[in-house]
């Protein structure tokens, strides 16, 4: 995406290098996640333990931090039970020490305040737990405040917290985390007021959080631990029950892949009798009934190809015989009845469509036992064209179709073997006139450095959708009720797609009801190149243009 042209230059200069440093980064991040997304892309295994620990750690996780919350809830309300407790009893032993004292002048108070303070603080036994008691007097400045053990009480008791106990007299506490002596420490602190015979004072109660906060440390450590060794543990069972299941389909897959291979005597192994040996069984038994089928076929096809071959052969003979009689018969016609003469014609015709056939089941018969080799030469398929061209071209006048040719002026030399190509070409051509219902038949040669493209296209009855598949295949015709105006043997368009493969080439069909056929040869210029693309389309332009 471009930067905007009303930004200043220097920032469309480090918007571009920032989008080219982001595409460098990406990726280098994809390089990196490569492996790991083909892991997850081709394992099942790592699919499934994947998700189990996902899973497994949501839900570990949600009722780690439930219990962990709720049991420092707990020991913090328990805290709170205990101090509450405690404060009760030290107020009522503040306002009888107080109570002697009928006003806030007396001169003898703050030693009473202070006496008492100490006396809460050792009653306490705190020790050294940190605990801390301070008495306040905030409706009387002139009386100091007493704490112990003497610390900065300022960040322990909020302007808050008093003004909830000295303000409203109410029983308030709060918790807050000071440092004392240089150290953070969270207090649990509770105010109370203490009714004497001259006012009120404050009692204010701090106990440190600290055992109650060692023990939910202590029991998210031991939550946390425990989620991930039940983690840890739900992965290896997902990953060794998976495996059980994956690895049999495994084997599957493997004992598949050798099957497809040819090696029909693959099979898997059987342990147990659980549904996953049931399931090799199952495979073990299809494997071998398509072994059996396979063979048989093969079989069957070896023999079919032995019978073409030998009875192709073995009627070479006879067929020579007859065909010098059926010669002698024929060169002698002019002195027999029209009737007779008639007969030899046809006896001649006859032979010569069974020759073309034995010839075409011969040439089958050596593709089908990979025999067919070729004659490759460097040629000009341009006279080859117009050879055939001239060929077909009384075949093409007594039907009524016009033979058109679209090629190059200069040659166009290709590596190829001459006389399949001209094979391929005569038989296009032919069945273009035979079913081009009196309709020119248009042949357009085109060539670019990889390849080159011939295309024959008729206008006759066309092909209906499926069938351009179906016309390479032997003894296919589109109308079988069409009488054959060639001859031919219905091997013409297979011997023609087995030619082309044979060249590494293409022969390809278009056609529609009632607008034609077209059929597309291409060839590599050398011999032995992959093609990848076609100097002429298949679909004809003429057909192009009307849908556009």
């Amino acid at each position: 995406m471009r930067a905007p042209a009303w930004l200043p230059q220097p920032v469309r200069r480090v918007l571009r290098v920032a989008r080219r440093s982001w595409r460098v980064v990406a990726l280098r991040l994809e390089n990196y996640t490569a492996p790991v997304r083909r892991s997850w892309r081709r394992s099942l295994q790592v699919r499934v333990v994947t998700l189990t620990l996902v899973a497994s750690s949501l839900l570990v996780g949600t009722f780690g931090w439930f219990i962990a919350y709720q049991s420092a809830d707990i020991l913090l309300n328990r805290a709170k039970d205990e101090v509450s407790a405690s404060l009760q009893r030290k107020v009522r032993y503040a306002s009888q020490q107080l109570t002697v004292h009928p006003q806030a002048y007396d001169p003898e108070l703050p030693a009473t305040i202070r006496e008492t303070v100490d006396e809460l603080y050792d009653g306490d036994q705190a020790g050294d737990t940190g605990t801390v008691v301070s008495i306040r007097a905030e409706q009387y400045p002139e009386i100091e405040p007493q704490s112990v053990p003497p610390v900065d009480t300022d960040q322990l008791i909020s302007p808050a917290l008093i003004q909830a106990v000295a303000g409203n007299g109410q029983v308030a506490h709060q918790i807050r985390t000071v440092e004392i002596d240089g150290r953070m420490m969270k207090y649990l602190v509770y105010g109370s007021p203490v009714s004497s015979k001259f006012g009120h004072v404050e009692l204010y109660y701090a106990v440190p959080l600290t055992t109650e906060d060692d023990a939910a440390d202590q029991i998210r450590t031991t939550v946390l631990i425990t989620g991930l060794a039940l983690v840890i543990l739900l992965g290896v069972v997902a990953g060794l029950v998976t495996r059980l299941v994956v690895t049999p389909v495994r084997a599957a897959a493997r004992t598949a892949q050798r099957l497809s291979a040819g090696l029909l005597d693959q099979r898997m192994k059987v342990d147990g009798e659980d549904d996953l040996a049931l399931l090799a069984a199952a495979f073990n038994q299809m494997a071998a009934n398509l072994q059996r089928q396979i063979v048989r076929l093969e079989e069957m096809s070896r023999l079919q190809r032995r019978f073409t071959s030998d009875v192709s052969h073995e009627l070479r003979t006879p067929l020579t015989t007859v065909r010098m009689a059926a010669d002698l018969i024929f060169s002698e016609r002019d002195e027999f009845d029209p009737a007779v003469a008639r007969s030899a014609e046809l006896l001649q015709a006859e032979l010569d469509r069974f020759e073309g056939l034995l010839t075409d089941l011969l040439e089958i018969s050596r593709f089908d036992a990979g025999f067919a080799a070729l004659d490759s030469e460097h040629t000009d398929l341009v006279p080859i064209v117009q050879r055939v061209a001239e060929r077909l071209a009384g075949l093409a006048e007594r039907v009524g179709v016009e033979l058109e040719l679209d090629l190059p002026d200069s040659p166009v030399i290709a590596e190829v073997d001459p006389r399949r190509v001209e094979r391929v070409l005569r038989n296009l051509v032919g069945n273009a006139v035979e079913h081009g219902e009196a309709k020119p038949v248009v042949i357009t040669m085109a060539t670019d450095d990889a390849a080159v493209a011939i295309t024959v296209r008729d206008h006759g009855i066309g092909l209906k959708s499926g069938e351009e598949r179906l016309v390479f295949n032997r003894f296919w015709r589109a109308d079988p009720s069409r009488a054959r105006q060639t001859g031919g043997t219905g091997l013409g368009l297979s011997i023609s797609a087995e030619d082309a493969r044979l060249h590494g080439g293409w022969l390809e069909a278009w056609g529609a009801p009632g607008e034609g056929a077209q059929f597309r040869l291409t060839l590599p210029i050398r011999a032995g190149d992959r093609l990848v693309a076609a100097p002429l389309p298949l679909i004809p332009r003429d057909r192009t243009a009307e849908v556009t």
